[in-house]
């Protein structure tokens, strides 16, 4: 029985989808030079403080697993 392949099973499509996105990226950071921001905090208003925010939660977020993983982890037959 032949499996049938998924849309995502083809590289290409996945080298498309990825530079959908990059794309998009650049193009939302272009426009972020040109949109003005109703900032409550002065910080806000800095530009691309929202991408330069989202980035360096999610690197800390990985950081923070990577360090709490020491002490939580247990073997691997912990539940047998």
């Amino acid at each position: 029985m032949k499996k049938e392949l998924k849309i995502f099973d083809n590289p290409r499509n996945v080298k498309r989808l990825l530079g959908f996105f990059y794309f998009s990226l650049l193009v939302l950071l272009i426009v972020d030079f040109f949109i003005h921001k109703h900032a409550e905090f002065p910080w806000e208003g800095a530009t691309n403080f929202f991408a330069v925010y989202g980035y360096v939660s999610c690197v800390l977020l990985i950081f923070i697993a990577k360090i709490l993983r020491i002490f939580i982890k247990r073997d691997e037959n912990y539940y047998d």
